[in-house]
């Protein structure tokens, strides 16, 4: 059995009220630093406590890094430039430069917010008799009159070249919640396909197997 290793996770500091927003699914918790600190400890020594895979935080670390950085430094160059062309009702460039800015902004909040979810993940949350994140999933696709086996990952993990469904990809969110011998229905761009569990490994099975 692999030993799953709980480490300190991150958290999401909520301007200078000193509150931490974690995530544990299915429920955002609100709570102090100090009561964040205390469940943290308990969790860990529980072994609940899961950082986020590194590929993934450095994925989204850097993405964050540069929209700042263009927000910050680029984009107020772009504007200034923009305001010197004068008549700004009729500025293509001044309203394009407005137009990302805005973009940039929307993106920005988006990824911190994805970085806050899943920094913290408590692992007991995930289900072990039905099909959920980290769960290796084998299907009959009886439209195709094929067996396919999906692993359920983040969205940040996907590559479905390699079976590696998003749990919010068409396919990840009619899997999910699934048991061995259920059988649903996938609404794709290509039309309907009727599928059956065949067989069905937990995040947890999986970690007892090695």
């Amino acid at each position: 059995m692999r030993d799953l290793k709980a480490i300190e996770p991150q958290a999401v500091r909520i301007g200078n009220a000193g509150l931490l927003l974690t995530f544990a699914p299915p429920l955002l918790i609100l709570m102090s630093a100090q009561q964040f600190r205390g469940r943290t400890a308990n969790r860990a020594a529980a072994g609940q406590i899961f950082a986020m895979p590194e590929h993934i935080r450095k994925k989204i670390q850097e993405e964050i890094d540069a929209l700042e950085h263009e927000l910050n430094h680029e984009l107020p160059k772009e504007l200034k430039k923009a305001v010197a062309l004068g008549d700004l009702s009729e500025n293509a460039e001044y309203h394009m430069a407005k137009q990302r800015q805005e973009f940039v902004r929307a993106r920005l909040g988006q990824l911190k917010k994805r970085m806050g979810e899943l920094s913290l993940v408590n692992i007991s949350n995930i289900p072990r008799d039905r099909a959920g994140l980290g769960s290796e999933v084998t299907i009959y696709d009886s439209t195709k009159d094929e067996e396919i086996v999906y692993h359920l990952v983040t969205s940040e993990e996907s590559d479905v070249t390699t079976g590696r469904i998003s749990t919010t990809s068409p396919i990840g969110r009619g899997i999910m919640g699934k048991k061995k011998g259920d059988t649903f229905t996938i609404v794709t761009p290509s039309g309907k396909r009727e599928m059956e569990v065949l067989k069905l490994k937990t995040i947890h099975d999986l970690a007892q197997a090695e």
